[in-house]
């Protein structure tokens, strides 16, 4: 989703593409890389999508071709788990003897959780270390790493702020008893997407793939022919608006930093490729 934010200049700003988004994951990964390697341990930059087919569906699943592939995605999140407990860099943490074991974290992520601190849109106090790598290579792409940890920590707190908007919202709800009505007739007794959601078993054992397809190709029809997948669009659009109006100040400069980091994300990178 595009959006457009005014700058205190008045500039307008724009969300950063997603090939500049894997720019600068990229940039940041290498940076990290070094960082470690310079600290005596090893790191192996990831892709910002490692399992690209995957995607989330906040209030419904609404692709049906997305569900005939892939049902709910239990074989997506058992890609994503299988990535996340065998990557190179888990297996390398893990073969470290044990009195290098606790360093190699600490090199990564600081001695202690403190001393870089934001406050999210909830109160919520989150603090991490300024000195780990981590940080340091993301201060390699936004040098003023308190205001860009800030705004970062703001920025992603939106998205479950406006899914509790959307859903609390009487239009969603009104909805959401067409898209029930709907799956009652498919043969699926489901109140709404999330009762839909808790009836299906942990992903390492899943339904039967037929059935879990099934489910979810159904799921998807109701959500387009009961009107559910256009209202909940619109009222995610209408509240990230409002939410980011609220935060302008950190939205404004989440914009700024990202856009501001991208030459140097690409010169990080094009360094790299000259090694």
């Amino acid at each position: 989703m595009a959006h457009r934010t005014e700058s205190p200049a008045g500039e307008p700003l724009r969300e950063v593409t997603e090939p500049e988004a894997d720019l600068l994951h990229t940039a940041e990964q290498i940076l990290l890389r070094d960082c470690m390697r310079d600290r005596g341990f090893v790191y192996e930059p990831v892709p910002r999508q490692p399992v690209p087919d995957a995607r989330d569906f906040p209030y419904v699943v609404d692709d049906p071709e997305w569900a005939r592939r892939h049902g709910y995605g239990s074989d997506l999140d058992r890609k994503r788990e299988e990535i996340s407990t065998e990557g190179v860099n888990e297996r390398y943490f893990r073969s470290l003897p044990q009195e290098r074991r606790a360093p190699a974290i600490a090199a990564a992520n600081g001695s202690r959780p403190d001393g870089l601190s934001a406050r999210a849109p909830d109160g919520l106090k989150i603090s991490r270390s300024p000195d780990g790598c981590q940080s340091q290579a993301e201060r390699g792409l936004y040098p003023d790493l308190a205001a860009w940890f800030q705004a970062r920590v703001t920025v992603d707190s939106l998205p479950p702020l406006r899914g509790g908007q959307v859903i609390a919202d009487g239009e969603f709800r009104d909805a959401t008893r067409k898209w029930s009505a709907c799956m009652n007739a498919a043969g699926y007794a489901f109140q709404d997407p999330a009762a839909a959601r808790a009836a299906l078993p942990p992903p390492d054992r899943p339904f039967p793939r037929e059935r879990e397809v099934a489910m979810a190709v159904a799921e998807a029809g109701c959500a387009r022919s009961s009107g559910l997948a256009e209202t909940a669009a619109r009222l995610d659009r209408k509240y990230d608006t409002e939410l980011r109006e609220k935060y302008g100040h950190d939205v404004t400069a989440w914009l700024r930093f990202r856009l501001d980091a991208l030459p140097r994300a690409r010169a990080v990178v094009e360094a790299d490729a000259e090694r």
